[in-house]
């Protein structure tokens, strides 16, 4: 690990983590490329979801401090007639440019390969979200364009579709 690099590991999301879930989701900074920050009935119907077993959200854990520092994530959805995962994460103001997003991605795209299910997984950042886009690139997924999305409901936003093929290293076509 490079000198200011955060040692990060993931944990279940758990039922004393919505202080952090408020941190990331409520404050406009962290939201300026989703639609704004979400409201609090929101965030804790987030929550409740996220704190569910098997739910595949996670917390990003500072192993220095033990403290949680964000958010990855991914779950099932289709896109483009194919049953894909799609990925997010989110990391707390303090603890950005440290490389907290891009291991905690890495170890859920791990924890997605592991479950031998789904062969794609697709990360959809704003296209001006540049840090996001760059994660998408270092961490080996394939930029296939952009594309419009409704998100939140009434708001439209231009992002990328990258896409990370979770058995390339098995040779498959």
């Amino acid at each position: 690990m490079s000198p200011g690099r955060a040692a990060i590991r993931i944990e279940p999301w758990g039922a004393g983590d919505l202080a952090l879930l408020e941190g990331l989701l409520g404050d406009p900074r962290m939201m300026e490329h989703l639609g704004g920050p979400e409201t609090p009935e929101k965030i804790a119907e987030r929550q409740a979801r996220y704190e569910q077993p098997g739910s595949r959200q996670f917390k990003a854990v500072d192993d220095a401090t033990g403290e949680g520092v964000g958010w990855v994530g991914y779950w099932e959805r289709e896109w483009q007639g194919e049953q894909i995962y799609e990925i997010g994460w989110s990391v707390l103001p303090t603890a950005q440019g440290r490389g907290v997003a891009g291991s905690a991605t890495e170890q859920v795209l791990a924890a997605a390969r592991s479950e031998r299910s789904l062969r794609f997984v697709h990360a959809y950042p704003a296209v001006d979200n540049a840090p996001s886009n760059a994660i998408c690139r270092k961490l080996g997924f394939t930029l296939l364009g952009a594309h419009e999305f409704e998100y939140p409901p009434g708001s439209f936003m231009r992002c990328n579709d990258w896409r990370f093929d979770l058995f390339a290293d098995e040779g498959l076509a």
